[in-house]
């Protein structure tokens, strides 16, 4: 889908900073996302010409006038709110800088929908301050279980004690999840994680949607987009409120920084989840904008050749005796998973699981004999990597709530990269063989 150019900007007694001025004068065309996320929110021409944004580091910033530092605290405390066109002077790193500007400027064409970006510097630190903003004493939360282990022990560690009731419903039960929202008491937000992390269920989210909007008071629904964002699923397409990310996995795609993202169509609640970062102190740092800006404009690329890698290995591996079961979006055998994958996924990923036949004993078996796919409990980066859930990644969770999640001590993670696929099917038979 084209976007649209931000604005111009109006001209500052001096020259503003290079992240803030509109792009370079040219044709007043629609420029379409793969254009956009390279040439929104930074002017080469007030950054010495640099091509690509500078790295700022500094931790405060010197204001123009003391008109323009009040003004600046007045917008930043939520007492103002900046006039179109307006260049309010940045006040502390803590609050924002330059690079989160441009990188939140950048993020924006990735997602059909997103009006808005806010980023932070870890994915469960996006997750979390989103949940410090939306929900107060006495709120309900409904989620789709299973969530990555670090969101479930967020919830029940943290939420919990707070007074914040949490409601679990199962992934892929649509009316679990309608029934869940409509009945419980003072619901707030709800968080669907699809494709859930580790089992690859698939989650309506038109249909969660739909649910929120039936209550008197609806409250946001937010999706962690993580395992096919922003490539193959748009949540605020199909009337999400909130994409959540953790950049450290696709976005970023190199297994050498941490990074969250939330974008959204409401640009007043994504001031409010900027508010709550400026108090916790979770914004993104500006040497890992820099770093994570220079990746978002081949997540495509890169998504798309992962997942027909991931493709070929799965459909090379079927019918292998030492699988037990498949986890992966083409091999669904559940009428209403296929399709949700087909209604909102434009490609399956290149994320899969294996449940292999000996449990617990074989899964570490299978993975200790694994040479080109590295044993590492992260995702969606370049190389491929390998996990197992119970023990690592979801062992925050019980034996009860894992077996209620359908995690099961055979079940490998398998995260696909970007090396031949033929290297890591031959990889994964050798390593079944061994078992």
């Amino acid at each position: 889908m084209p976007v649209k150019p931000p604005p111009r900007r109006r001209s500052a007694p001096r020259p503003a900073p290079a992240h803030r001025a509109a792009a370079p004068k040219g044709p007043p065309y629609i420029v379409r996302p793969d254009t956009a996320v390279l040439t929104r929110g930074f002017d080469p021409r007030l950054s010495v010409g640099s091509a690509r944004p500078a790295v700022f580091r500094s931790s405060t910033y010197v204001f123009r006038s003391p008109e323009s530092a009040e003004r600046a605290f007045s917008v930043a405390l939520g007492r103002a709110v900046p006039e179109p066109g307006e260049e309010v002077d940045l006040i502390y790193s803590r609050l924002s800088h330059p690079n989160a500007e441009i990188l939140e400027d950048q993020l924006v064409p990735l997602e059909p929908g997103c009006r808005a970006a806010a980023v932070f510097n870890a994915g469960l630190a996006a997750i979390g301050t989103m949940f410090l903003t939306l929900l107060r004493p006495g709120d309900s939360l409904v989620h789709t279980e299973p969530l990555y282990g670090g969101t479930h022990h967020l919830v029940h560690e943290l939420l919990v004690p707070l007074g914040i009731h949490p409601v679990a419903v199962p992934a892929g039960d649509g009316t679990a999840l309608a029934a869940a929202v409509a009945a419980a008491p003072g619901v707030k937000l709800v968080l669907v994680e699809t494709p859930a992390n580790p089992t690859l269920v698939m989650t309506d989210i038109a249909a969660a949607v739909a649910a929120a909007r039936a209550r008197r008071e609806p409250p946001l629904v937010a999706v962690d987009n993580t395992f096919m964002g922003p490539a193959f699923q748009h949540p605020l397409a199909l009337g999400a409120d909130l994409s959540v990310y953790s950049a450290t996995k696709y976005l970023a795609g190199h297994s050498d920084m941490l990074g969250g993202v939330i974008l959204g169509g409401d640009p007043e609640v994504i001031r409010h989840l900027r508010g709550t970062r400026a108090m916790l102190g979770t914004i993104l740092q500006p040497d890992e904008c820099w770093l994570l800006d220079g990746r978002i404009a081949t997540v495509s690329q890169r998504m798309h050749r992962q997942s027909k890698n991931a493709e070929r290995i799965v459909e090379g591996l079927r019918g292998h005796p030492r699988i037990a079961r498949f986890h992966y979006p083409t091999l669904f055998e559940d009428r209403e998973q296929r399709r949700i994958y087909r209604a909102q996924c434009a490609f399956p990923g290149a994320l899969f699981s294996l449940e292999l036949a000996g449990g617990k004993r074989a899964a570490f078996d299978f993975i200790r004999h694994l040479e080109i796919v590295r044993n590492a409990v992260s995702l969606g980066s370049i190389e491929s990597l390998c996990c197992h859930p119970a023990s690592t990644t979801h062992s925050e969770m019980g034996p009860p709530d894992l077996a209620r999640a359908g995690i099961d001590d055979s079940l490998v993670r398998i995260s696909v990269g970007l090396e031949d696929w033929r290297d890591v099917l031959a990889d994964v038979k050798r390593a079944l063989d061994a078992v």
